[in-house]
C-alpha cells in the first residue's frame, strides 16, 4: 500500500505530538493543532520563496499532473489524494485518475472498488468513456476515476494495443475541459501505465521520502521523462519535487532535505510534509486528511503544498 507511514517503511511515531520537531538545521514543517512550536529556519515553509521559479507560475487550466516515483511506499497516493482534496478546497474542480492496480486512491476517497461497473482498466483496454467510471467523493468539487486489481494485467494487455502509449491521453481528451486539475496517481514502476500518464500529463510531481536512498533510482525516472518528452509529449516536464515523510526527530531527515534541495534546486517545494499517524490513518476511513482531521499537521502541510502547486494559476472563466 502506498499510504504514507504504512508498511515496512513505517516505524512508531508519537501520535502527532510534534515531539522532537524542529531539529537544528531542518526544515520548518507546516504546523497545526497537533504540533509543537519551533523556530522556522531559512529553508522551511515560512522561508523565502524563490523569485525565479514557482510551481504554478504561468500555467493555464486545465493542468494535468502525474504523481510519479518508481519506488513504492514513498507517499505517491497520499500526495495525490491530499493535494487533490486541497485543490478542491481552493475551489478548483479536480479529478484524480488512479493508475495504480492497488486502487488506493479510490479507497482513500471513500469508493468501494469492489462494487464498480467500470474502472480505469475498462477505459484503457475496452474503450469505455472515462466519464462512465468517474465517481464523486465526499469533498465538493473532487472526483475520482478508480482502479482495481483488474489493472494489474494491463501492462501486458496494452503491449499489442493500437496507440498503446496514448490510451489515457485519448480518454482524458473527452473530459479534461470539465476539470481545472487532473491528478494522475502512477504505479510504482516505469511500465506502460506510467508511460500513459506521462503522455497524457504536462507536468510530473515527484514525491521523495526524507529517508536514506531518497535519490536512489531517480536517474531512471528522469531518463524516462526525457524519453517521453522527446518522443511522445514535448510539453512534459518535472514541475516540482516534494519532500514527504519528514521526521523532525532524526538528523538524517534534515540531511536528506538539504541533499535534495542541493540536487534539484528551485524545483523543490518549500512545503515539507511531516510523517504523522493521522496521515496514515485517514485512508482507512476513506477520507483525505483535510476532512479526516482538518487541523492536523498533515492537513495544514498539504493545503500549503496545494497553494504552491496552484500558485499563479488563473481561474478559468465559464
Amino acid at each position: 500500500m502506498d499510504s504514507q507511514g504504512v508498511g515496512d517503511e513505517d516505524r512508531p511515531v508519537e501520535a502527532d505530538s510534534g515531539v522532537g520537531e524542529g531539529v537544528e538545521g531542518g526544515p520548518d514543517v507546516a504546523s497545526g493543532a497537533d504540533s509543537a512550536e519551533s523556530s522556522p529556519p531559512e529553508s522551511g515553509l515560512d522561508g523565502p520563496q524563490s523569485p525565479s521559479y514557482q510551481v504554478g507560475a504561468g500555467r493555464t487550466l486545465p493542468r494535468i499532473i502525474a504523481i510519479a516515483n518508481q519506488k513504492g511506499g514513498v507517499g505517491k497516493t497520499t500526495t495525490a489524494v491530499n493535494v487533490a482534496a486541497s485543490l478542491a478546497e481552493q475551489g478548483f474542480r479536480t479529478l484524480v485518475v488512479d493508475l495504480d492496480p492497488q486502487g488506493n486512491a479510490g479507497t482513500g476517497l471513500g469508493v468501494d472498488i469492489r462494487q464498480l461497473s467500470a474502472t480505469v482498466y475498462d477505459v484503457l483496454l475496452h474503450d469505455v468513456p472515462l466519464a462512465e467510471c468517474i465517481q464523486p467523493t465526499s469533498v465538493e468539487g473532487l472526483f475520482v476515476a478508480p482502479s482495481n486489481l483488474d489493472l494489474a494485467g494491463a501492462e501486458i494487455e496494452l503491449v499489442p494495443a493500437f496507440s498503446r502509449e496514448h490510451r489515457l491521453r485519448t480518454a482524458l481528451a473527452a473530459v479534461r475541459d470539465d476539470y481545472d486539475f487532473v491528478i494522475i496517481d502512477c504505479p510504482p514502476s516505469l511500465g506502460l501505465l506510467t508511460i500513459n500518464a506521462f503522455a497524457a500529463a504536462s507536468e510530473v510531481l515527484v514525491p521523495l521520502q526524507c529517508e536514506y536512498y531518497a535519490l536512489e533510482g531517480l536517474g531512471q525516472l528522469l531518463g524516462n521523462v526525457d524519453l517521453v518528452k522527446r518522443n511522445l509529449n514535448p510539453t512534459l516536464e518535472i514541475s516540482a519535487v516534494v519532500l514527504v515523510m519528514f521526521d523532525g526527530r532524526t538528523r538524517l531527515a534534515s540531511q536528506v532535505v538539504e541533499e535534495v534541495r542541493n540536487h534539484f534546486g528551485e524545483k523543490v517545494c518549500q512545503t515539507v510534509i511531516p510523517r504523522t499517524v493521522r496521515l496514515s490513518e485517514a485512508p482507512s476511513y476513506g477520507q483525505p486528511i483535510t476532512t479526516f482531521d482538518p487541523t492536523a499537521r498533515g492537513a495544514v502541510a498539504y493545503r500549503e503544498l496545494a497553494k504552491e502547486v496552484s500558485n499563479g494559476t488563473p481561474e478559468r472563466i465559464g
